[in-house]
């Protein structure tokens, strides 16, 4: 198969995992209502100058589709910009203080599930034809003294040059997390986290295709800086959705065995090169992901906060039986080869299986043939592969 041929396929599949553009807005338009909440005149955060904002995958435009009785993952952070410090509170009245706002939020609303509390976060669970569980981590900035302690370690473990370091660090916020020893007590040892910073090294790896973004910005005649970021559909976007789709796939029947998102993310991302099409940015990250591996901790080092280890569950004695590390290599090697097949030149049959084994999605032979410009007369359905059968892949 051609490349463009490959890429055409791959955007075929692309096309049946992939969010509709009204997902994001739906969710954009549900985070600024709470936004809008938290600014009444009555709220108890007005003073505090409360920013709500998406982060993750709906933030990068990597989310994809979830599984039909699944609800959409929102991931959202809620920052007091103004007012407030660790010398001033505590971790526990901060999330106390926007829980309470949230409460307020869905009975004002008529959400019926109680607002939960997670370790770091509230969960709202958001259902009106669209169902949304929206996780709303509380934050306030972090202090001048502690962002240019992340400036200069970012620098010094060549993780950012020094211009991005600096205007990364400057956007990191201290986070709550109720398994935190001083999570009660005033102190200055908080979490530290900075999805927004994550977001715009993201930005910089998808600009390395940079006649890819010159062509995007001509066909929307403004800047692509003007657009969020679902619209750039970048290769290294694509690839990302790709890759998740095949993860969630493999282990489907073994969910806390999976590599997360963050993992697969920040890898692909450290491996792109700036290919301008999806099958060339797919077969380099495939490649090269496996490289960005570190020997030793931190083995995945967060790119603007390299304090945190996104792999540090690998080495944690509480998840040695899910095997984390060992099940994130097995899925690697499985992507390579089922990724492989799905562009393979003269075989369209491989093609349909890999397709449906890889990410359940069912191609038809016959289309798959006519792409691959042969003939239809020996193109055989796609193999029925029975809940009986042998899985494809690994023991997991």
């Amino acid at each position: 198969m051609a490349d463009n041929e490959s890429n055409e396929l791959l955007r075929s599949i692309l096309e049946k995992i992939e969010l509709p553009d009204g997902a994001y807005e739906k969710a954009k338009k549900r985070y600024q209502d709470i936004g809008e909440w938290l600014h009444r005149p009555e709220s108890s955060c007005v003073e505090y100058d409360p920013s709500v904002f998406s982060q993750g995958s709906f933030r990068l435009g990597t989310a994809i589709r979830p599984e039909s009785d699944e609800d959409y993952d929102l991931d959202l952070g809620c920052n007091l910009q103004q007012g407030l410090n660790k010398g001033r509170i505590t971790q526990e009245q901060l999330k106390a203080h926007i829980g309470n706002e949230l409460e307020l939020y869905r009975k004002a609303r008529g959400i019926k599930e109680e607002v939960a509390e997670k370790n770091r976060c509230w969960r709202l669970e958001y259902a009106d034809g669209l169902s949304f569980h929206m996780d709303i981590v509380p934050c306030i900035p972090e202090s001048d003294y502690d962002k240019g302690v992340l400036k200069t370690r970012m620098v010094e473990n060549s993780q950012l040059d020094e211009a991005l370091a600096q205007n990364v660090s400057q956007l990191a916020v201290s986070i709550t997390d109720n398994t935190d020893p001083s999570y009660k007590i005033v102190t200055d040892d908080w979490r530290t986290s900075n999805p927004a910073g994550y977001a715009r090294w993201f930005e910089t790896r998808m600009k390395t295709a940079q006649s890819f973004i010159n062509e995007r910005e001509m066909s929307f005649k403004d800047s692509i800086d003007s657009l969020p970021y679902y619209q750039w559909k970048t290769p290294l976007q694509q690839a990302i959705q790709l890759l998740k789709r095949h993860r969630d796939t493999m282990f489907k029947d073994n969910e806390g065995c999976k590599p997360i998102s963050v993992i697969i993310t920040t890898l692909a991302a450290k491996a792109y090169s700036g290919e301008t099409d999806l099958v060339s940015a797919l077969t380099s990250i495939l490649a090269r992901m496996g490289g960005y591996v570190n020997d030793a901790a931190p083995l995945v080092p967060n790119p603007v906060n390299p304090f945190e280890d996104f792999a540090d569950k690998w080495y944690d004695e509480g998840a040695a039986e899910y095997k984390l590390q060992e099940n994130f290599n097995k899925w690697l090697y499985q992507a390579r080869g089922d990724f492989r097949a799905l562009c393979a030149k003269h075989d369209s049959e491989l093609v349909v299986e890999a397709a449906d084994r890889g990410l359940a999605v069912r191609l038809d032979a016959n289309t798959v043939a006519l792409a691959l410009g042969l003939s239809t007369a020996f193109a055989r359905p796609p193999k029925e592969i029975r809940a009986s059968d042998p899985k494809p892949w690994f023991d997991l």
